[in-house]
């Protein structure tokens, strides 16, 4: 029989060394708040482990606590931050701790899982079952997960040492986990934002410096993007159009109602259907535009007449 059949095999295989000092967050939903009772009494009966018990909420709402906490929450080698959820099955609070970056929440419902999310997947959050756990099970399994340290003999590795290759890409994960996700900037939660990552862009032929990527057909929109110094010469549409800026600085002349704007980072402005206007952009930028019907675009100026405009009103200096 392996270790992975017999919990007391796995637990005795399990390296006995525990991090100096611990700091552990825990939580649990109506389904698994006696389990978690059960294991944060045993745990302030323990030496160097500082238990925060955050109490009893939805499934979903607890496990963000704890994510969030042992996510923004520096360990080091003397002191090291991590978790205990439960729920009625172990799942969805393990979910939805893991939305958070350096979060690492397994279910585990044996000692050998225990032992084998440690090694292998450096796991700081320890998810179980309310329903399937007894306080019992659940104390041994805790212990496995406390002592048992990254990289070390599993019940995966039946109980030896990791193999060169092996150990090499564990050492070498931990700093590739920790960069998952990726940082994309304050604007991450911005749909449109989200939408323009990796979208390939078309050169708006009659406007150098322009390029505009059409993401829907009638009604129609789109992300355009200019280059710093770029004019669009005067022109006009058949249709009326909304256009919301992402990142940069535009002028734009409505040469019809003899108006001006400056747009920069989330304005927004309408130009209406047939309106003549003229536009200067004096840094890189980028917008969403939304118009009723197909894209068509009529020249009322060329280039050359577009630069001695801009430059009249604006000075050799733009």
């Amino acid at each position: 029989m392996s270790s992975d059949d017999n919990p007391t095999a796995a637990a005795a295989a399990a390296p006995t060394t525990t991090p100096s000092s611990v700091k552990i967050y825990a939580g649990a939903d109506p389904f698994g708040s006696h389990l978690k009772d059960a294991l944060v009494a045993h745990l302030r009966s323990l030496p160097n482990i500082d238990v925060v018990d955050l109490g009893t909420d939805k499934y979903y709402s607890i496990a963000a606590q704890i994510g969030r906490h042992v996510s923004s929450s520096s360990s080091s080698p003397l002191i090291e931050t991590r978790g205990l959820v439960a729920c009625g099955t172990g799942a969805g609070v393990s979910i939805f701790a893991n939305k958070f970056p350096r979060v690492y929440a397994a279910t585990c419902l044996s000692v050998a899982d225990a032992v084998n999310a440690r090694s292998i997947n450096s796991c700081n959050v320890l998810s179980l079952s309310g329903l399937s756990t007894p306080p019992s099970a659940a104390v041994e399994i805790l212990g496995a997960w406390l002592s048992t340290p990254f990289k070390s003999p599993c019940p995966a590795s039946s109980g030896a040492p990791w193999p060169d290759d092996l150990d090499a890409f564990l050492g070498a994960a931990p700093a590739e986990m920790a960069a998952i996700p990726e940082p994309i900037g304050a604007d991450s939660n911005c749909a449109i934002c989200c939408l323009r990552k990796g979208m390939d862009f078309e050169p708006v032929g009659i406007m150098p410096g322009g390029e505009m990527r059409i993401v829907r057909e009638s009604p129609t929109s789109a992300y355009v993007r200019f280059k710093a110094g770029s004019v669009e010469p005067a022109h006009h549409h058949t249709f009326g159009h909304d256009l919301a800026v992402i990142k940069g600085k535009k002028k734009v002349w409505n040469l019809s109602k003899k108006e001006s704007y400056e747009l920069t980072d989330g304005d927004f402005l309408f130009t209406p259907a047939g309106d003549v206007h003229r536009v200067k952009y004096f840094e890189d930028t980028e917008f969403f535009i939304r118009w009723d019907g197909r894209w068509d675009i009529f020249l009322d100026e060329d280039l050359d007449a577009a630069n001695l405009a801009v430059t009249k009103e604006l000075g050799d200096g733009y």
